[in-house]
């Protein structure tokens, strides 16, 4: 059993920057992937950015190059850094992680065949033009 608790969520104006963070606690040893996901109530979930254990990274198109995705395994904590925020990157956040599991190209992560998924239950971000 794993639980994913995000922080860091918040208001901002456009251009600016904010940090999320996902911590983990409870089984988190071997393959896994941690990705955030992003949900604006009126679209379906978006991948954004995942990680896998060994560093790998992937990011959607529409965050590349503004958004980065790190992790502290001495922590077992993942990190997203948001910069260039946008509105229209206003959405709930919400941190994903599977065991054993895969990246997928556009910032996904899923769990393996029969590996486990869990979620935590989301920070808010909100862009102001």
């Amino acid at each position: 059993q794993v639980e994913l608790v995000e922080s860091g969520g918040g208001s901002v104006q456009a251009g600016g920057s904010l940090r999320l963070s996902c911590a983990a606690s409870g089984d988190t040893a071997g393959s896994y992937c941690m990705g955030w996901f992003r949900h604006d109530g009126e679209t379906t979930r978006q991948g954004v950015a995942a990680i896998d254990s060994d560093g790998a990274t992937t990011y959607s198109d529409s965050v590349k190059g503004r958004f980065i995705i790190s992790k502290d395994d001495t922590k077992n904590i993942m990190y997203l850094q948001m910069n260039m925020l946008k509105p229209e990157d206003t959405a709930t956040y919400s941190c994903f992680t599977g065991a054993p599991g895969v990246l997928q190209s556009g910032g996904y992560c899923h769990a393996r065949k029969y590996g486990k998924e869990y979620w935590g239950k989301g920070t808010l971000v909100t862009v102001s033009a």
